[in-house]
């Protein structure tokens, strides 16, 4: 009897305890997701009744009731909360708030509303490698935890967090037996380090130097304890098979392999271990471990090898393909596991469908065979890609739903942060829901996007978070009306056809490379340009701008309309231009220096109504390089290294990142484009070296009234041919 009393008073005990924990972790989530609402709405997020719920079927769930004035929200996580917060306030208040600004229309009581809803996907996945370059590679704590913010906001739960690589891998490639300066050098400076831990570049534009590290190692504390706060699971870098020039000069009895990218000089080029190295395990754990040491215990690890980059293999020897790719495939896996057994090694699926002659059935097969299901995820990168660009089938369907390993569906609806609209939203209101329902789905756990520039096509990226909580298709004109409804704050008729016209015309449509021909001062033979400059997208930006008097109130609608204005007017330019180079090809130069004159002046007048818009400027990309400085010397190279990226870039890259930004127009792209014409012609490369290193400066004076002169400039050029 008093054994029996001893057990129930320990099972009580164990429950109580039990209880307490689950009490104060729900407090915990419950104050967390209040956090983030509150940042978005001030104090009235206290009106706010936030609750937490089981999952349902194991999946993130919420509910939202609204009623006679009170509203409750309910959620399984802190992001399940702050989706259904955000949900909420764009379809029960009309209300919205994203990178470009707010339209927030609150009324002192709640207005009713009930919804509930669980999402299909374990995961929902966001950002790509590239973006810590394009988007955010000078960003501050402010700029990140906004960010973080937008994605719990969208009801992502698994982001990329690669900041601080460097500083991880230094540690490791000392313990290694390099010196800094060996290790220094291997680094490509901030705007670049994306293709440096892809293993296509180094040295580029480098070194880093301490107070970047040391500031980088605060920033990704800042950045894993918010994202942890809430219950979002980060994705940290892994070691991939790249090692320094050092390492592999100080080992020359290793078969190292010399890689190729990009155009760059062989000296910028990677070198990859073999995969039968036995320093592939040890410097895999190595990082592994220098990560945990300092960020704490994670599970997901990301891990790419040879991205756009053909395997070092003899031509036609298929059998030795397959062995080294199991190989690779193994021994990634393994020095992972060997720096945390719980690990799961997470690679991007982008480069199986951009190289897919490459990566055949076999091939792929290959390089998964010696990894265990459960030990490895594939992020489908680009499924709308296989439409637009490569002329095949989703990489997924070719690939049986990649023969048994876990993956997610996602798009990459942004190459290089290029700002023109772009983007079929039909495809991504319905294809993630086909695959769903598809037998080849396999084991599809997720769902997400990985844009490499964010800050742009905004209505792409508010329909993407809503397909992450949904198994069927959206209906788009329902989507569309009620997204207007809360950017603008109305949908009236002229709205409605304005948006019809977008969505048959450039949100029809996606292309790698949406760039006016003035981007590129003559038409690229390599990277082929295309933009929807239809009469279709004109006529729409017409039917947008007459909505101006009801709705220029909404700062959203204000903002939008400097965007299409300018985009409007800069594609009647284009035209112009196009004039001026056929004119100076048949050596008219008086008709070529006239056609220049008509493009320059309007290109200036873009350049000027864009100064209002709160994103698209070459101010903000350079403050936040020269604020990453801590001395003269920094701020002007990261300046520099910042202003590269998104014009020479390096190698063959050159206008890849082609920018539609005030300042950027106006002093690098009319300047390029009036040498070109000149006697200077020849001599374009030195001068965009010079405005590289030269600290720039903003001249240009916003507009008095930009949606007024918005107006004026369309109406000037609409009968531009």
């Amino acid at each position: 009897m008093k054994h029996s009393l001893i057990l129930l008073f320990s099972f009580a005990w164990i429950c109580m305890v039990s209880s307490c924990k689950s009490s104060s972790d729900a407090t915990q989530m419950i104050t967390n997701a209040r956090s983030v609402i509150e940042r978005q709405i001030g104090s009235k997020a206290n009106d706010i009744e936030l609750y937490a719920m089981d999952l349902s079927d194991g999946k993130e769930t919420f509910k939202i009731e609204a009623k006679n004035g009170k509203l409750k929200i309910g959620g399984s996580s802190p992001v399940a909360i702050c989706y259904a917060f955000h949900t909420y306030l764009r379809e029960g208040c009309q209300s919205m708030k994203t990178w470009s600004g707010q339209h927030l229309n609150l009324p002192k009581q709640w207005p009713d509303y009930e919804k509930e809803q669980t999402t299909p996907y374990d995961k929902r996945y966001f950002l790509n490698v590239c973006t810590f370059g394009y988007t955010t590679p000078y960003w501050d704590w402010n700029r990140w935890e906004k960010e973080i913010d937008w994605m719990a906001l969208r009801g992502v739960n698994m982001p990329l967090a690669t900041v601080a690589s460097e500083a991880i891998a230094e540690r490791v490639w000392l313990r290694m037996g390099l010196t800094k300066e060996e290790v220094r050098e291997f680094f490509t400076a901030p705007a670049h380090l994306p293709w440096h831990r892809m293993g296509n570049l180094n040295t580029w534009d480098g070194p880093l130097s301490d107070n970047w590290q040391a500031g980088q190692i605060a920033m990704q504390h800042q950045i894993i304890d918010r994202m942890r706060q809430l219950q979002m699971e980060p994705i940290a870098p892994a070691f991939a098979g790249f090692v320094p020039m050092a390492f592999a000069q100080k080992h020359p009895d290793t078969n190292f392999k010399h890689l190729m990218w990009g155009g760059f000089d062989d000296k910028f080029n990677a070198y990859v271990l073999p995969p039968d190295s036995p320093y592939f395990e040890e410097i895999g754990k190595l990082f592994i471990e220098e990560w945990e040491k300092e960020f704490g215990k994670t599970t997901y690890y990301l891990s790419d090898s040879f991205n756009e980059m053909r395997l070092p293999v003899a031509e036609g020897d298929v059998e030795g393909k397959h062995n080294l790719l199991a190989q690779y495939g193994e021994s990634i896996h393994r020095s992972i596991q060997a720096g945390n057994p719980d690990a799961i090694w997470v690679t991007q699926g982008w480069t199986f469908g951009y190289q897919h002659d490459f990566w055949d059935r076999e091939s792929l097969q290959a390089l998964l065979s010696r990894v265990p299901d459960d030990k490895m995820i594939i992020v489908d990168l680009g499924n709308d890609y296989p439409k637009w660009v490569w002329g095949t089938e989703q990489t997924w369907k070719v690939h049986d739903g990649f023969y048994g390993k876990n993956w997610i569906f996602s798009y990459v609806p942004n190459f290089g942060g290029k700002t023109p609209l772009t983007g079929d939203l039909n495809m991504y209101a319905s294809s993630s829901a086909e695959a769903l329902q598809s037998p080849l789905r396999g084991n599809l756990i997720g769902f997400g996007s990985a844009p490499e520039g964010l800050e742009n096509n905004e209505i792409v990226y508010e329909l993407l978070a809503d397909m992450g909580w949904t198994d069927q298709p959206i209906n788009l004109d329902e989507w569309t009306a009620s997204y207007c409804a809360a950017r603008y704050g109305a949908y009236p008729d002229s709205m409605k056809q304005a948006w019809d016209l977008f969505r048959n015309s450039a949100y029809s449509s996606l292309y790698s490379y949406p760039r006016f021909t003035w981007q590129t001062v003559v038409p690229d033979q390599r990277r082929i340009s295309k933009i929807d400059v239809s009469d279709d997208f004109l006529q729409g930006v017409q039917l947008y701008l007459s909505c101006s008097d009801s709705l220029k109130a909404s700062q959203l609608y204000v903002n939008d309309a400097i965007e299409l204005a300018a985009f409007y007017v800069a594609a009647k330019a284009d035209k112009i231009y196009e004039k001026a180079l056929k004119a100076d090809a048949e050596g008219n130069q008086l008709q070529a220096q006239e056609y220049l004159k008509q493009t320059v002046n309007l290109l200036l007048e873009v350049d000027q109504l864009l100064a209002s818009h709160p994103i698209y400027r070459l101010e903000e990309w350079v403050n936040l390089a020269r604020n990453s400085g801590t001395n003269a010397e920094e701020k002007d190279a990261y300046e520099a290294n910042a202003k590269r990226l998104i014009t020479t870039w390096g190698g063959i890259q050159e206008d890849y990142a082609a920018r539609f930004w005030s300042g950027l127009i106006k002093d690098y792209y009319v300047p390029r484009i009036k040498r070109h014409f000149s006697k200077q012609r020849d001599d374009l490369d030195r001068w965009e070296e010079t405005w590289i290193n030269t600290p720039w400066n903003n001249t240009t004076i916003a507009y008095s009234n930009p949606l007024a002169r918005a107006k004026e400039m369309v109406d000037q050029v609409s009968g531009i041919e």
